[in-house]
C-alpha cells in the first residue's frame, strides 16, 4: 500500500485526504497548530461559554459541494442549521432587504426586480448540482454542462456595476447585489465581479446558506472522524519546515500542500523546478481581512427588525456606498465607510453562547498586510444599522491581518481568499496545469488552486484524484 502526507489540515487538506484514503492510501495529515482545521475552527476568544468562529463562519459552498454531497458527514456530526432566510441587508432609510431562500418569494419580494432577479440567478439555483459540478473545479476544462454555463458566462462577464445597472431598476436591488459582490474582493470595476455576486445570489436560492450546529469546528471533527474511519491520521502542533520536509520526502512517495503557493515553494526548495519555484513565488496574494467577534448581552438592535430573520447581514447601504469601499482596498486604501459582513448564529444555535447571550461575527476588507485598526470604523458602520449596539457589547476580540497569518499561516496578510481572483489568476491557479508541479510525487491542493476559495473540499478533490491517476 502506498503512504502519502498531507500538509495541513483545512477543509482542501482533509478533503484530499480522504480521497487518498478511499482509494486505500495510507494518509497522514500534518497541521502546525495545536487545533486541527484551518480557518476552519471555533475558538473561545472573548468570555467563557462564547463560542467564535476563527475564521469561515456562514457556509453556502459546503452545503453545495459537489464533493461533501457524497460523503457522510451527518453520520460524523454534522448538523446543518438554516435562519429564517439566507441574508439580510439594511437600508439607511430604517428597512431592509431580505432574499429568502425560496426564489418565487425572493422574486415578489423585489417587485419590478423580480423577474430580472429570477432570469439572472434562476438556472444556477435552480440547477444547482450541474452548476456547482463545473463552477466548483478548474475552469480549463470543456464543461460537463455547456448549455447552463454557457448561459452564465454569457450574463456575467461583465464587471458587477455595469452588471446592476443594466438588470436592475430599483436602488434596493442593486444594493442587495452589491453585497454579494462584495464577497469577491473585487473592485466592482474588474472583471469576474459580476460572476462572483450572480454565483452568491444563486447560492442563496440553491443550497442556503447555513451555519454548522456547535460552530465551523463541526465541519473539521466531522470530516476528521471520516477520515479516522478510513484509516487516516491527523498530527497537530508539527510545523513543517524544509528540514522536515526532506524527512517526509523520504518516508511517503506522495506529498501533497493544502498551503499557500509561496510557503509550499519556499518548503520544498530544490524538489520544484525554478521555472515553477519562481512562478509560485510570485503568487499575487488577495487583500486582507481586519475582524471582530463579540460577546453581546443581547441580539443586536438592528433599526429594522427584518435583520433578526437572518444569519448573515451585509452592513454597507446602497451600491454605491460598497463599490466605493471595496474600490479603496483593491487601490490599497483602508476605506473609511468599509463594507462589513456580519454574522450573527446566536439567534438560531443557541449552543454557542450562555443562556440570553449572544455572539457576533464581523469583518471588513483591507489591503493586504494592512496594520491599520478598523475596529472604530466597523463599530460605525454596525452602529449606521443598528443604534445602540455598543450598549451590548460585553468583549469584543480583535483579529488583525498579523494576528490571522500567526494563527493559521495560510491567512498570509489577511488573505482570506487564497490569492487574488483577477482574471489571470483564476484562469492559472497558480499555474497550468493546476495542482501538478514540476515534481511528479508533490501536488498544491489549497485555496490558491481551482476553484479557489471557500470551504468546499473541491480544491483537495481535483488534486487528489488528480495525483491518483497519476500513480497508476
Amino acid at each position: 500500500m502506498s503512504r502519502a502526507c498531507v500538509i495541513g489540515s483545512g477543509p482542501n487538506g482533509l478533503a484530499a485526504a480522504i480521497v487518498l484514503a478511499q482509494a486505500g492510501v495510507e494518509v497522514d495529515v500534518f497541521e502546525a497548530q495545536a487545533e486541527p482545521g484551518g480557518a476552519v475552527r471555533s475558538l473561545p476568544l472573548t468570555l467563557p461559554g462564547f463560542v467564535h468562529d476563527f475564521g469561515s463562519a456562514v457556509h453556502p459552498l459546503a452545503v453545495g459541494s459537489p464533493f461533501f454531497a457524497t460523503l457522510p458527514l451527518a453520520q460524523h456530526g454534522l448538523e446543518w442549521i438554516n435562519g429564517d432566510a439566507p441574508v439580510a441587508h439594511p437600508l439607511d432609510d430604517g428597512t431592509a432587504v431580505v432574499l429568502d431562500h425560496d426564489l418565487h418569494v425572493a422574486e415578489r419580494a423585489l417587485g419590478e426586480d423580480g423577474k430580472a432577479w429570477r432570469h439572472l440567478v434562476g438556472p444556477a439555483a435552480e440547477h444547482w448540482s450541474d452548476f456547482a459540478t463545473d463552477i466548483l473545479g478548474p475552469l480549463m476544462r470543456v464543461p460537463r454542462h455547456p448549455m447552463l454555463m454557457a448561459k452564465f458566462g454569457l450574463t456575467v462577464l461583465q464587471p458587477a456595476d455595469a452588471l446592476a445597472a443594466s438588470c436592475f431598476r430599483s436602488e434596493r436591488t442593486r444594493a442587495v447585489f452589491a453585497g454579494l459582490v462584495g464577497h469577491s474582493f473585487l473592485s466592482f470595476d474588474q472583471p469576474l465581479s459580476g460572476t462572483i455576486g450572480v454565483m452568491f445570489g444563486a447560492s442563496v436560492h440553491g443550497p442556503g446558506w447555513p451555519i454548522p450546529k456547535g460552530g465551523a469546528k463541526a465541519i473539521t471533527a466531522a470530516l476528521i472522524r471520516l477520515l479516522e474511519s478510513l484509516g487516516g491520521k491527523v498530527h497537530t502542533s508539527l510545523h513543517v519546515d524544509s528540514e522536515i520536509f526532506r524527512e517526509l520526502d523520504r518516508e511517503y512517495a506522495l506529498k501533497m500542500f493544502d498551503t499557500d503557493p509561496r510557503q509550499m515553494a519556499a518548503i520544498v526548495m530544490g524538489r520544484m523546478s525554478t521555472k515553477y519555484r519562481n512562478t509560485f513565488s510570485r503568487f499575487k496574494r488577495a487583500p486582507g481581512v481586519f475582524k471582530l467577534d463579540y460577546a453581546l448581552s443581547e441580539p443586536v438592535p438592528w433599526r429594522a427588525p427584518e435583520c433578526r430573520r437572518a444569519i448573515t447581514v451585509h452592513l454597507g447601504g446602497s451600491f454605491r456606498d460598497i463599490a466605493e469601499a471595496e474600490k479603496a482596498v483593491a487601490e490599497g486604501r483602508e476605506a473609511e465607510r468599509p463594507f462589513v459582513l456580519a454574522a450573527q448564529p446566536t439567534l438560531f444555535d443557541t449552543s454557542r453562547a450562555p443562556e440570553g447571550k449572544h455572539v457576533l461575527w464581523a469583518y471588513c476588507h483591507v489591503p493586504n498586510g494592512s496594520r491599520i485598526d478598523m475596529t472604530e470604523r466597523i463599530e460605525k458602520q454596525i452602529e449606521r444599522f443598528a443604534p445602540g449596539f455598543r450598549d451590548c457589547v460585553l468583549a469584543r476580540h480583535a483579529s488583525s491581518p498579523a494576528t490571522l497569518e500567526k494563527m493559521d499561516a495560510n491567512l498570509a496578510g489577511g488573505d482570506i481568499a487564497g490569492g487574488a481572483t483577477s482574471l489571470r489568476q483564476t484562469l492559472f491557479r497558480p499555474a497550468l496545469p493546476a495542482y501538478a508541479t514540476s515534481a511528479r510525487d508533490i501536488y498544491l491542493c489549497s485555496a490558491s488552486t481551482p476553484p479557489g476559495g471557500g470551504v468546499h473540499g473541491m480544491c483537495g478533490y481535483y488534486a487528489a484524484k488528480l495525483a491518483l491517476s497519476r500513480m497508476k
